[in-house]
């Protein structure tokens, strides 16, 4: 793709912002992967208003094959995995009603192979559905399944977990497959910096490119190739959704940048030591902005691992006002001996509910639990009038 001034003017700047998060910055907070932070223990209660929600299923049209993959400010969409036979895409009301449903699934004209993200504009009705079988364009429906629309996307990209809506006007992409393209033709050079990280903004009226941005990647390559051998199975999520805009992280520079609409880029959040003086190797996985705290996490690239397998991670919450970092452990007072984690990846999964983060309880551990007499309160409530092969509940943490 041809590069405007302007782009070349932000890509100049990132370049300088790099150089300057190389440096110790004191204003730059930093989560310091060689330091003991403390262990500490907190009641999602206690730091957000929790709220329990069942999406009701009074007909079996309704049983959902799937999970929530979008919240707005009056609806709930539920739509299947990706390797799902089904196609239902289900609409509810926030408390759980019954809105309205649609199943496109095909490999026909205005119809999806299969579903990997979804987003939703309530106040348009426009409903988009990016399929992994189809990644070069999205399909636009109503919420009754009125088929809109398609947008096309650039050639030659992939925009799979790295998608997001950004605004009522714009997606927000990363190019998954550029800098993977590039090590697959010189697995040997690893450390060169030729490599960058491209985002795309795109109009979700016709698919036009708006901005287009490149991260310069100049310290060593984080693909799926690491050192010679391919990487176990893990998302790094370069791209999140905040209330501001998004966070674009480049591992290989240990930093977190801040995206407005506005096209501005600042960083917000750096790790040390440096991705190439650790041993083994850790990198930092993007961040999570919500309310008055920052999560994030490291994974460390042990030698040996091979995919397909599962790094090691560390979990990290840092408050933003006072500075404080710890290592958190959640737990729900109508919910005894239950740990819940707030992962980056668990953020991603939902889009639209961006000062918050939604968990899925299994109905079958929640019976038990209720037979082992560890639920109370409003949980034990409402699990106790669902049948046995009703929905599952979720759990609503919208942070203070």
């Amino acid at each position: 793709m041809k590069v405007s001034t302007m782009h070349l003017f932000t890509i100049v700047s990132l370049a300088i912002l790099y150089t300057s998060c190389k440096q110790p910055n004191e204003n730059l907070p930093c989560i310091d992967v060689k330091r003991n932070y403390p262990e500490k223990e907190f009641f999602l209660t206690d730091i957000a208003d929790v709220t329990y929600l069942h999406l009701a299923s009074n007909v079996d049209e309704y049983l959902y094959d799937g999970t929530i993959r979008v919240v707005t400010d009056n609806t709930v969409v539920v739509a299947p995995m990706l390797r799902s036979s089904r196609g239902d895409i289900l609409f509810f009301t926030k408390d759980g009603i019954p809105k309205s449903r649609f199943n496109r699934k095909g490999n026909g004209p205005g119809e999806y192979p299969n579903v990997y993200k979804v987003f939703y504009d309530e106040e348009a009705d426009d409903l988009f559905i990016l399929s992994a079988a189809s990644s070069d364009l999205i399909q636009v429906y109503s919420s009754t399944g009125m088929h809109k629309r398609e947008i096309p996307l650039p050639q030659g990209v992939i925009f799979m977990n790295g998608i997001i809506s950004l605004d009522d006007q714009s997606f927000l992409c990363h190019d998954e497959e550029n800098g993977v393209k590039r090590v697959m033709t010189n697995e040997a050079d690893l450390s060169s910096k030729d490599y960058f990280e491209s985002f795309y903004l795109i109009s979700k009226t016709d698919g036009t490119v708006l901005d287009y941005i490149e991260l310069p990647i100049t310290q060593i390559f984080l693909g799926i190739y690491f050192d010679g051998r391919r990487l176990p199975a893990v998302n790094q999520n370069r791209l999140i959704k905040c209330t501001e805009g998004a966070f674009l992280c480049n591992p290989e520079n240990d930093t977190v940048f801040l995206y407005k609409p506005d096209k501005s880029l600042t960083p917000v959040l750096h790790k040390t030591p440096l991705i190439t003086s650790t041993n083994p190797r850790s990198y930092l996985n993007n961040c999570i902005d919500v309310g008055l705290y920052q999560f994030t996490e490291v994974y460390t690239l042990r030698p040996g691992d091979e995919a397909p397998g599962i790094l090691p991670v560390r979990n990290y919450m840092r408050n933003t006002i006072t500075g404080e970092v710890v290592h958190p452990k959640f737990l729900l007072p109508d919910f005894k001996g239950k740990e819940f984690i707030i992962s980056v990846a668990l953020s991603a999964r939902t889009s639209g509910f961006d000062n918050g983060v939604l968990f899925e309880l299994d109905l079958i551990e929640l019976k038990q639990a209720l037979n082992d007499n560890r639920l109370s309160g409003k949980l034990k409530e409402l699990v106790a009038t669902l049948k046995e092969d009703d929905n599952n509940v979720f759990v609503m943490v919208q942070f203070h």
